[in-house]
């Protein structure tokens, strides 16, 4: 399997932390985000990555350049703009696509620390057929994706914007947190229309209403955070020290 690593956002809400560096070397326990990562990776068996890149992107070379990569094969992808989830994917595709095959790839958020389980997620992807395969939970959030009885995506919900969109007709639907984690089968990237600047998830949105198999996987049972705030890493850190996450 390859992986591709988010990393190019401009982590405002970290500031002051981010004044001087990008959000991907903010550190916890004494690693960065990226480290923790590709740390993850790597202990799954994935050793070839693709990681986009804006801000402070020199910062993000000069430290794989002085780790020399951590033994792996890494790629860059820069952003002179940033291109958010889908864009940022797109721009990637063709790491994903140069060995012709359709060997699922994980696409994971440099702000998300987890233990969620990468080879019991590609497992489930595999046997299920699916396009995309994501990673949620039964938490409190602001925004929740919607599944149908089958565990297929059927829909969003913004409890800030106080809207709800559903891609196709389903009753009680269930509505869960997603984790930045996912996995994709290349032959999704062909069925990506959209162009410039666009979220993954309004494209898993298109595709699941003209009924392709975008689903979840449950991951309630491992550790997962957030580390868009300041508070996030400080707890983030605590959680480090209490050993629920290596």
């Amino acid at each position: 399997m390859k992986a591709m690593v988010l990393a190019a956002g401009l982590g405002t809400r970290l500031r002051p932390l981010t004044d001087h560096q990008p959000k991907a070397l903010v550190e916890v326990g004494g690693r960065t985000l990226l480290e923790i990562t590709l740390g993850r990776l790597k202990a799954a068996g994935i050793c070839e990555v693709i990681l986009n890149v804006h801000h402070f992107a020199a910062n993000i070379r000069e430290f794989l350049d002085a780790h020399n990569n951590f033994g792996m094969n890494i790629a860059i992808s820069p952003e002179e703009q940033l291109l958010d989830t889908g864009g940022g994917l797109k721009k990637a595709g063709w790491f994903f696509l140069e060995d012709n095959g359709d060997e699922p790839f994980v696409l994971h958020n440099v702000d998300v620390i987890s233990t969620v389980d990468f080879a019991a997620m590609a497992k489930q992807h595999r046997e299920s057929g699916a396009l995309a395969t994501l990673a949620v939970q039964d938490r409190e959030t602001s925004r929740y994706l919607l599944f149908d009885e089958n565990w297929e995506l059927c829909g969003r919900r913004s409890l800030k914007e106080k809207q709800e969109q559903l891609v196709r007709p389903v009753e009680g639907a269930k509505a869960r947190a997603f984790g930045g984690i996912h996995v994709i089968s290349p032959r999704m990237l062909k069925k990506i229309t959209e162009d410039g600047v666009f979220s993954i998830i309004d494209v898993y949105l298109r595709l699941a209403g003209q009924r392709e198999r975008v689903q979840a996987f449950c991951a309630d049972e491992y550790y997962w955070r957030d580390l868009g705030k300041l508070d996030q890493v400080e707890a983030a850190e605590r959680d480090w020290r209490d050993r629920r996450f290596a």
